[in-house]
């Protein structure tokens, strides 16, 4: 095919020699099948920032950490510049997140490079070698469902242990090769010590594979993978070869409205007070101005 636009570059260069075809085109990036040397490899394409439909939000970013300050403070403001780098930033996260699960022992696409946009990555084939499907689009007996659900928890686990969490996990974001489930797309990866929102996008991210492969084995609709790892992970016991049991046991602790009441009331007088004070403060610095 005709070599598009973003990837000619890497073909001057001799990262890519062919491209052989477009794989797909998402809401974020478009992906094509390349040849590198001997290697069939993937070249994802990442669209410019007022093309992509899948927003940037401030959920996803909290708690990134930027090691250049200049760039930090850049991406803390509005201008041009710091929009390009906070748009640089975004771009980066999948394939530092790639390289970082990658060596946490989490199956994902194999990182090659990162060039002007355009990320090389391994191409996930299935067992005939041809590209692997998404988990979305195959059908899974009861014995695989449970199978392929265990790989998956391990693999959010270990993901957890290095600090990350998907953030957009479902089973339109795995690939099933001759070995089971791959997790893909990880842009909007969350940090998950510095993000205020990480526990409710680690259980909405467990709670979707529980909802697909629970149409398989129903009896996975009754665990609590989420609560259980988010738990362990707080008191510091969460561990990549952690075994999990999916059971989970809720407070039934009730609140006491009453006490909760007096709390607040305590809290607005212990305000007035203050504000009342700071009033009178500043009466009394006043200087008396002569009649």
């Amino acid at each position: 095919m005709k070599t598009p636009k973003r990837l000619q570059p890497l073909v001057d260069d001799g990262l890519i020699d062919e491209v052989l075809t477009q794989l797909m085109s998402g809401k974020e990036a478009q992906v094509f099948v390349v040849r590198c040397g001997d290697d069939v490899r993937c070249a994802k394409v990442f669209k410019e920032a007022k093309q992509r439909s899948f927003k940037q939000a401030v959920q996803y970013q909290e708690g990134r950490k930027e090691r250049n300050s200049r760039r930090a403070r850049a991406m803390s403001k509005k201008t041009r510049y710091g929009q390009k780098e906070q748009e640089q930033a975004w771009l980066t996260a999948e394939v530092d997140a790639l390289y970082r699960l990658a060596a946490a022992d989490v199956r994902v696409p194999k990182p090659y490079g990162f060039v002007d946009g355009v990320l090389l990555m391994e191409m996930i084939t299935d067992a005939q070698g041809a590209v692997a499907p998404r988990l979305d689009d195959v059908t899974l007996t009861h014995e695989q469902a449970l199978r392929y659900h265990d790989k998956v928890i391990t693999d959010v686990v270990r993901m957890l242990c290095a600090g990350l969490i998907h953030g957009d996990l479902s089973e339109f974001n795995v690939l099933v090769d001759a070995e089971g489930p791959v997790i893909i797309d990880l842009p909007q990866a969350v940090d998950a010590a510095g993000n205020n929102s990480a526990a409710a996008m680690l259980e909405r991210d467990v709670d979707n594979m529980r909802a697909y492969f629970g149409r398989y084995a129903p009896e996975l609709l009754n665990t609590h993978y989420a609560k259980e790892m988010w738990a362990l992970y707080e008191a510091g016991e969460l561990h990549p070869d952690s075994k999990l049991t999916g059971h989970f046991t809720f407070s039934t602790h009730i609140a006491n409205v009453d006490e909760l009441m007096e709390v607040i009331d305590d809290a607005k007088e212990e305000e007035a007070e203050r504000q009342a004070r700071m009033r009178d403060d500043d009466d009394s610095d006043e200087i008396p101005q002569p009649y």
